[in-house]
């Protein structure tokens, strides 16, 4: 039996109904992530010229979306020539092709736009395993997605007294000038592991494109200072409703190994439950020992495992 064709276009930026359909199919296919319309219309409209972005949806004849992937140049790596795709395909609507015919689009554009290697995150099952190695991809690391029962837990209480020096704000109190939160975000960053290193050296552009995402909550995302100055964070993003996730916690090189990314971290997810939200989600690199370690101190648990695959672009140019 053929195939039911699929066909392959942009996401529109002005058809709200697109970006709730990539919703569902985010949500379908991965569960633990956090995604809202507001989101979705976000990531397109705000991303950097230099990453060439593009939000591909796949859909059917009768015009209902199927899949979605993210395409684009990894524009903030010092290497040149990397670039990601990362696809997604409702499972109810699996074996159409839309996954292949998703993937040849993104192949396409990126070597158009001057990528050498690709890099693509996985769930590790079999069947997304296979999709991948089919189409030329090899594995490298891998990453957990873990959950924590925001409702139940047990979280371990804050300190009634905080170590000399240190407080705790929320990333609000920053409104008037967040550059301290970028600088201290730009060097975690540089330091977190990932087979395509990152340097965030553009104020505007985090500001542009992290400060102002409309799923970052700023009254939820926490701060830890000492001596008035920003020493760990732990930033939140939620769906408004009673989905949370971890986006980032860091801590600045001077100030590691004084468990300040655990209370900032704490911190946060009480606020979130007093707040209502029930659902704590979060990932972690597979090598992210203290990390790991910090969030099963937490209750998290790991509800899936994702492996990065990786791929050098046929009719790329070094």
């Amino acid at each position: 039996m053929s195939l039911r064709p699929v066909r392959v276009r942009d996401l529109r930026p002005d058809d709200p109904a697109d970006a709730e359909a990539v919703v569902r199919v985010r949500r379908a296919a991965l569960p633990f992530m956090v995604t809202t319309p507001a989101g979705v219309a976000f990531e397109l409209g705000s991303a950097h010229p230099g990453a060439r972005y593009r939000l591909l949806v796949a859909e059917t004849a009768d015009g209902r979306i199927v899949a979605t992937a993210q395409v684009g140049l990894a524009h903030d790596s010092p290497e040149p020539g990397q670039s990601y795709v990362n696809a997604c395909v409702d499972p109810a609507h699996r074996s159409l092709g839309a996954g292949t015919a998703l993937l040849r689009a993104a192949e396409e554009h990126l070597v158009s736009s001057g990528a050498v290697d690709v890099y693509a995150w996985v769930l590790d099952e079999p069947a997304h395993r296979a999709f991948a190695e089919r189409h030329g991809y090899r594995s490298s690391r891998s990453a957990y997605f873990l959950r924590l029962d925001l409702a139940a837990a047990a979280l371990p209480p804050l300190p009634r007294d905080l170590p000399h020096g240190v407080e705790l704000r929320p990333a609000s109190a920053f409104a008037g000038d967040p550059r301290p939160l970028f600088e201290a975000d730009a060097e975690a960053t540089a330091d977190e592991p990932g087979d395509v290193p990152a340097e965030l050296d553009d104020y505007q552009e985090w500001l542009d494109g992290v400060w102002h995402d409309p799923a970052l909550d700023h009254g939820l995302t926490s701060v830890a200072l000492v001596d008035g100055v920003v020493a760990a964070f732990s930033a939140a993003r939620t769906d408004g409703r009673t989905r949370y996730a971890s986006a980032m916690t860091g801590t600045r090189r001077a100030f590691r190994g004084r468990g300040l990314a655990k209370l900032a971290k704490t911190d946060s997810l009480h606020r979130a439950r007093a707040a209502g939200y029930t659902d704590a989600f979060t990932g972690n690199d597979a090598g992210n020992g203290p990390m790991l370690a910090i969030n099963a101190g937490l209750g998290y648990e790991i509800c899936a495992t994702e492996t990065r695959f990786t791929k050098r672009l046929r009719g790329a140019a070094r």
